[in-house]
């Protein structure tokens, strides 16, 4: 279970865009974040991902208070959650081809050796061709590049993901085949969601709960 109690979270000092939130996604649960762009659903995601310490509040996986973010945070919390981010260029290397960008975090954790096998078995489920794996992100289009990025949330098999607009800037196509693909993953792993968005009939459809932003203040 994940829990945020009283957050509040900002890139400031003294101006906070999270004031006073809670939430709480059940271990397997589906929960949708609905609310305008701006009001600071961005920024409540990533404090839930631990990538981004909040100025006050507090975070609890699995009933246990978490007390350190980003890279100091231990291992196994880091590595229990995937996330997926609105803006896929901007959250990849340019450098890299989509198969080493799928592998980012299986190497930063050194677990190399599972590479191939991971890479196989995920590419497919993302809908991404074996030609497109030896490309860069500029060599691709939105929604090739987002399907890597998806794979690669994925690749360390988390129990939690966050996915943030991840689908807002796809065709409708691109868009089905992305939520599709994180169902089929949490139906094989009981995996829980927190997915952000603007669309309320898409969350509807998605998830099992969608929260307002402003109940939550």
């Amino acid at each position: 279970m994940l829990e945020l109690r009283s957050i509040t979270a900002g890139y400031a000092r003294n101006a906070p865009v999270v004031r006073d939130v809670s939430l709480t996604v059940a271990s397997g649960e589906s929960v949708g974040l609905l609310g305008p762009s701006g009001c600071g659903k961005s920024t409540l995601a990533r404090v839930a991902a631990l990538l981004h310490r909040p100025d006050s509040g507090t975070l609890l996986l699995d009933g246990e208070p978490v007390r350190r973010w980003r890279h100091r945070a231990p291992r196994e919390k880091r590595t229990a959650f995937g996330v997926v981010f609105q803006q896929a260029r901007l959250s990849a290397d340019p450098r890299l081809a989509l198969t080493d960008l799928i592998a980012e975090p299986l190497r930063a954790t050194g677990r190399g050796a599972e590479v191939p096998g991971r890479i196989a078995e995920l590419t497919p489920t993302v809908g991404l061709t074996p030609d497109l794996l030896t490309r860069r992100p500029h060599e691709v289009s939105d929604g090739q590049l987002q399907r890597a990025c998806l794979a690669r949330a994925l690749v360390l098999r988390p129990r939690l993901l966050v996915c943030d607009e991840m689908t807002a800037m796809l065709d409708a196509s691109t868009a089905a085949a992305l939520v599709a693909a994180v169902e089929d993953y949490r139906a094989a792993t009981g995996a829980a969601l927190l997915a952000v968005g603007h669309d309320r009939a898409l969350l509807g459809r998605w998830c099992d709960r969608t929260v307002q932003w402003d109940s939550l203040a």
